[in-house]
């Protein structure tokens, strides 16, 4: 089956954060604040996915307030953090309304790879800097790095496979 036949059915996006949405790098002040960088571009997008009816949620191994604050800005309702199982993150969020089947994953790092086996994941997605192993078992890899826009490549993937697609 091809990455679009298999967009065209997704329901859920599931976002890994460090790599994917920022570009993993993490930066602590002389005071211990934590910062991370988050781009614009993939803020509207997940904006528009959602807004499209695509399930949007965040699960990551590390916790952040950051997190916390850029999740409730683009209304995402479905987060974990401090995930030490993914698989078992994804399974409390399906326990708790997040669509069961036709999700796709997006991370960058080995720890990422148990979403890509879960049964629930048909469309396995990462960025362009991931570690090789991922690279090599994703279905579909953007064109820019982590924290470079890349939600914005797959909500053009996914809406274009679904006729939702507003912007040619």
């Amino acid at each position: 089956m091809s990455v679009n036949q298999i967009a065209k059915a997704i329901q859920g996006i599931v976002f890994d954060v460090d790599g994917v949405l920022t570009n993993g790098r993490i930066i602590y002040s002389d005071s211990g604040v934590e910062t991370k960088h988050f781009h614009v571009r993939d803020g509207a997008s997940i904006k528009l996915l959602a807004n499209k009816g695509i399930e949007i949620a965040i699960i990551t191994g590390r916790e952040s307030t950051m997190v916390s604050r850029r999740a409730e800005e683009l209304g995402i309702v479905h987060v974990v953090q401090g995930a030490d199982s993914k698989t078992d993150a994804l399974q409390t969020l399906m326990d708790n309304g997040f669509p069961s089947q036709n999700l796709c994953a997006i991370g960058d790092d080995i720890q990422d790879l148990q979403l890509f086996n879960h049964p629930s994941i048909t469309l396995r997605a990462t960025v362009a800097d991931a570690h090789p192993v991922v690279l090599a078992k994703a279905d579909f890899t953007t064109l820019r790095g982590g924290g470079e826009g890349v939600a914005l490549e797959l909500a053009e993937l996914i809406l274009k496979a679904q006729g939702k697609w507003d912007f040619d």
